[in-house]
C-alpha cells in the first residue's frame, strides 16, 4: 500500500526531523563537553611508598557546584621527600614541586586530563627550599639556608633566593629550566637575605649572628619586582622584614633601595593584587595583616595598617578579578574574607575551614571558587564566593579528604581555558 503525504504532513515530518537532529546535537554536546573548570594540585608532605616520597592529590572542580573530586589515578608521587611548595608555569603546562628534604625542584608536565608526568629534577642552590613562584620568564625559589659549608639545623644561617630562567615551551617540548642566574657579589647563584651590614659568609652561620628565616615569596604580575617575607629569629620578640628586589631581563636580582622593609614580628605569607599596586603580608605572631602601597617597587605602609586577622594567620590570597582578599588562620581553623578599597581591608565574614589551614588558593579560571588546605585535618575545604559581596558558601560535599599533612596548593584552568566557562 502506498502512502500519500499532504503538504501539511510533510511539514510536520520535516519539523520532527529537525527537532530530532537538534536533540541529538544537544545530547552529543552534553557528552563531549565537561563541567570541570579547574585542576587543583595539593601536595601532601607525609612520607608515602618505598621511597618515602610525598604525594600530589589532583582534584577537578565542578563549575556549577564547586565540588572537588580526585581524578582517576590520583594521587601522584611528588618524586621527593616532604613537598612544601608548588607553582605552575605561565602556559599552565608544567607544575613545579619543591621537595624540602631533598633540596629539589621537580618539574611535572601536565596532561590535558590533569595527570602529572615527571619531566625534570634540579637541585636548589641553597639548603631546604621552602617557597617557589614563577613568571613567564623565570622561576624563583627561596631556600631556608644559604649554600654555606656549615649551614644546618644545628648551625642555622640566613636564607637566600635563587632564579632559574625559563625557556618557553614549543609544540614538542615543555617549558625548560635554565641554569640559575649568577650573583657576582657573592660569586654564587643565589642572593642572601641579609640585613644591611651583616655578614653573608660562613661566619654568619653562628648562634651570635642575625639569622633571617624566610617564610614566603611573591612576584608582581608584571614580573618586575619580587618580595620575600622573613623574620630575625635571633632576637626576641622577632623582627619581621620584607626583602624586595627588582628583576633584570636576565633574571638577576637587585635589592631595592629601601629593602628590607619593616614587617611586624613574624610575617608568614604574602600576596599582591593583580595591578601590582598593593602588597599584603600576614603577621603570624601578632594576628595582623600588613598592607603596603607599591611605587617603583618600594613599599609604603597604608593608612590603617595593620588590619586585624585571626590567630596565627598562615596564608593569604587576593582575588585577581574582584576586590576581595582571603586569609587562612591556622590556630582558629577558619578563613576570613575582606573587601579591598584603595588597598584598605574591611572584614566581610569568617568561615570555618578545618584543622590548621596552611595554604589557600582561588581557581584561576573563573575566580569564583576558593580552597583552603588543612594540614592537620588532612582535608581541603571548598567554597563558592560571591563576586558581588565576597562572601563564601561551602561547596557541595566540602571538605574533601586529601593524603596526610597537605602543605601547598596550585591550580590551572581546564585545558587552559576553563572549559569555556566565562568569568
Amino acid at each position: 500500500m502506498r502512502m500519500k503525504f499532504t503538504r501539511s504532513s510533510q511539514l510536520v515530518l520535516v519539523s520532527a526531523a529537525g527537532l530530532l537532529a537538534a536533540t541529538l546535537v544537544t545530547a552529543c554536546s552534553q557528552f563531549t563537553q565537561t563541567l570541570t573548570v579547574d585542576f587543583v594540585y595539593i601536595a601532601s608532605s607525609r612520607a608515602a611508598g618505598p621511597d618515602n616520597y610525598g604525594e600530589i592529590d589532583v582534584f577537578e572542580i565542578n563549575s556549577e557546584s564547586g565540588r572537588m573530586r580526585q581524578i582517576p589515578t590520583s594521587p601522584f608521587p611528588s618524586d621527593g621527600r616532604n613537598p612544601v611548595a608548588e607553582a605552575v608555569s605561565s602556559d599552565n603546562g608544567s607544575l613545579f614541586v619543591v621537595n624540602h628534604d631533598d633540596n629539589t625542584i621537580v618539574q611535572f608536565v601536565i596532561g590535558s586530563d590533569g595527570k602529572l608526568y615527571p619531566f625534570n629534577t634540579v637541585n636548589t642552590p641553597g639548603v631546604y627550599p621552602m617557597a617557589v613562584t614563577t613568571t613567564k620568564s623565570d622561576l624563583f625559589v627561596v631556600d631556608t639556608y644559604q649554600p654555606l659549608p656549615i649551614a644546618s639545623t644545628a648551625h642555622p644561617c640566613s636564607g637566600s633566593i635563587a632564579v632559574y630562567p625559563l625557556t618557553a615551551a614549543t609544540s614538542s617540548n615543555p617549558v625548560a629550566l635554565g641554569s640559575p642566574a649568577s650573583n657576582t657579589a657573592v660569586s654564587g647563584n643565589y642572593w642572601p637575605l641579609a640585613l644591611p651590614g651583616a655578614n653573608s659568609d660562613a661566619s654568619h652561620c653562628t648562634s651570635s649572628g642575625h639569622v633571617i628565616v624566610p617564610t614566603a615569596v611573591n612576584v608582581l604580575a608584571s614580573g618586575a619586582y619580587i618580595y620575600v617575607t622573613a623574620y630575625d629569629s635571633s632576637v626576641s620578640p622577632g623582627a619581621g622584614y620584607i626583602f624586595g628586589f627588582s628583576v633584570g631581563s636576565d633574571g638577576t636580582l637587585t635589592p631595592l633601595s629601601g629593602s628590607p622593609f619593616a614587617a611586624g614580628i613574624q610575617p608568614s605569607a604574602i600576596a599582591s593584587n593583580a595591578a601590582g599596586s598593593y602588597l599584603y603580608a600576614t603577621d603570624f605572631a601578632s594576628a595582623n595583616i600588613l598592607a603596603y602601597s607599591i611605587s617603583s617597587g618600594n613599599l609604603t605602609p597604608l593608612a590603617g595598617s595593620p588590619f586585624p586577622a585571626g590567630n596565627q594567620p598562615s596564608a593569604i590570597v587576593v582575588n585577581p578579578t574582584y576586590n576581595f582578599a582571603y586569609v587562612a588562620n591556622s590556630l582558629d581553623g577558619n578563613v576570613i574574607a575582606y573587601s579591598i578599597s584603595n588597598g584598605a581591608l574591611s572584614r566581610i565574614g569568617t568561615y570555618a575551614a578545618g584543622l590548621q589551614p596552611v595554604a589557600i588558593g582561588i581557581d584561576p579560571s573563573t575566580n569564583r571558587f576558593l580552597y583552603a588546605i588543612n594540614f592537620l585535618g588532612n582535608t581541603v575545604a571548598g567554597y563558592q564566593l560571591s563576586t558581588t559581596s565576597g562572601t563564601l558558601l561551602n561547596s557541595q560535599f566540602s571538605p574533601y579528604p586529601t593524603h596526610a599533612n597537605p602543605t601547598a596548593v596550585a591550580a590551572i584552568p581546564h585545558n587552559g581555558t576553563g572549559a569555556g566557562i566565562q568569568k
